[in-house]
């Protein structure tokens, strides 16, 4: 039973899925950095210091000054946190794109060159076509 689970483990595809786990948190992080650190940002300064984070609607209780106090008062829609969320997957998801064209485009191979024909077969059809004539 060892000797299975270890052929199991040790498989190609298994491995290979374990890297590209590993790779795939990674690359997670790499764009949550991008999004947090540099485009939001940039968001919030084309909005005029927006911050979504902080967008809300409180349905009970007194009006708050905080998304934290107007939880804590009531039930509240926090639709700025969904805005942030889906500006943020819609990042990763360009991203995605982006890399998986690139490997596409990197995996693509040329057609192979069409071979001439060698001048010998060209003279050999031509004489049975010849003879087929006759």
């Amino acid at each position: 039973m060892l000797k299975e689970f270890r052929e199991f483990a040790l498989k190609g595809n298994m491995v290979d899925l374990a890297i590209g786990v590993i790779i795939g948190a990674a690359f997670g992080g790499l764009v949550q950095s991008i999004v947090n650190d540099i485009l939001m940002p940039l968001i919030g300064l084309a909005t005029g210091g927006i911050d979504f984070s902080q967008m809300y609607v409180q349905l009970s209780g007194a009006p708050q000054a905080s998304l934290a106090l107007a939880r804590e008062a009531g039930a509240t829609i926090a639709y700025g946190n969904f805005i942030t969320l889906l500006i943020n997957f819609l990042i990763v998801a360009w991203v995605l794109f982006m890399v998986v064209k690139a490997m596409n485009r990197l995996k693509r191979k040329a057609p192979p060159p069409v071979a001439e024909t060698p001048r010998q077969e060209l003279l050999l059809e031509n004489i049975r076509d010849l003879l087929a004539k006759r």
